[in-house]
């Protein structure tokens, strides 16, 4: 028996992980189940699709691979000289996990993660290109509804039921910057916050026989190494970012436009915004669900008919999460052909 087999009978069964597990597949299956009348309300607009003309899809078509490769340019300012091919790759891969996994922002991460590594990036940068990525990502989306706020503001009367999304994602923003900017500046703060981290992995890897470790030093040097692979780069990152997050919302801007409604883009850019933080709840592969049923009702309450809003619905969603997952796989295929398992790791740099 190897030295791994013996540690792992070792540890045991790990019951807790086991449990952990299954408490997230259970309370993903139960809000499916009551998702459920929503997304097959947003499929049952199918039929309609075939009245749309066709150069609108390939407008859509090529929106949304803008916003990809933007994300995929990102990845490429985070980490100097990687390559398109890896870049592309591991961003496919990793956002098809997210939709495919309960709880898939984890996986997706470990997978965008670990391809990173196998392509010969030092572990180390990968981790603080990734932790700088999703910074800039949601500092963008974040301020996406106060950007609508004051553009709605100026142009015409926010709905009531639109108001509370644009407050709270005004706040988020304010919020999230003031953190981002305080955690690089200050070192005390994330010295503080590390402490806490550090004992509650500890307690974790005991309660659970795993080998995690963390150190408060350890963030803050993960925080500097983020902070450094950017540089001065920094602002040529933060503008793809934005331009990967403004294609999105194009697509659906196009899908509404596409299936002949007239929205209002600032009061869109709100029901984007609210939808896009919804996708982020990890109970479901990706949102599924609560991006419909969010969507919908916020482009109902911007003005858009209940069915042109379920319409266009269908119609972002066939391209931003649907059609995603094949060109994922296709893209963890092509590249397993030329770096092989993704458990064969280099050692950290």
């Amino acid at each position: 028996m190897t030295q791994d087999a013996q540690e792992t009978q070792a540890r045991g069964v790990p019951w807790g992980r086991i449990l952990l597990r299954t408490v997230f597949l259970v309370v993903g299956a139960i809000s499916l189940y009551y998702l459920l009348p929503q997304i097959l309300e947003v499929f049952e607009q199918a039929p309609k699709l075939e009245d749309v003309q066709w150069r609108w899809f390939f407008l859509m078509a090529g929106l949304m691979t803008g916003a990809f490769v933007a994300l995929w340019e990102l990845t490429r300012i985070a980490v100097p000289g990687i390559s398109w091919f890896v870049a592309s790759t591991s961003q496919l891969t990793a956002n098809a996990m997210v939709k495919i996994t309960p709880g898939g922002i984890v996986a997706g991460g470990a997978f965008y993660f670990r391809m990173l590594a196998v392509s010969g990036v030092p572990m180390s940068q990968a981790a603080a290109a990734l932790a700088a990525i999703g910074l800039l990502s949601n500092l963008v989306l974040f301020a996406l509804p106060a950007v609508a706020l004051v553009i709605a503001a100026i142009s015409a009367p926010i709905p009531q039921g639109m108001l509370p999304v644009a407050i709270a994602g005004t706040v988020l923003f304010v919020a999230m910057f003031t953190a981002t900017v305080v955690l690089v500046r200050y070192d005390a703060p994330l010295h503080a916050m590390g402490r806490v981290v550090e004992a509650m992995i500890r307690w974790s890897a005991k309660r659970f026989h795993r080998d995690w470790t963390f150190t408060e030093t350890g963030l803050v040097e993960s925080r500097d190494l983020a902070v450094k692979s950017l540089g001065e780069r920094w602002q040529r990152a933060l503008g793809f970012a934005v331009l990967n997050w403004l294609l999105d919302y194009a697509t659906l801007v196009a899908a509404l436009f596409a299936i002949g409604a007239e929205p209002r883009v600032s009061l869109v850019l709100l029901a984007f915004a609210g939808a896009a933080v919804l996708g982020m709840i990890p109970i479901t592969p990706g949102g599924l669900g609560f991006v419909e049923a969010g969507l919908v009702g916020m482009l109902t309450v911007a003005g858009i008919p209940a069915s042109d809003a379920l319409l266009a619905t269908l119609a972002y969603r066939l391209f931003q999460f649907w059609l995603p997952i094949p060109a994922g796989l296709v893209a963890y295929i092509v590249f397993r052909l030329r770096y092989g398992k993704l458990s064969e790791l280099p050692e950290v740099a």
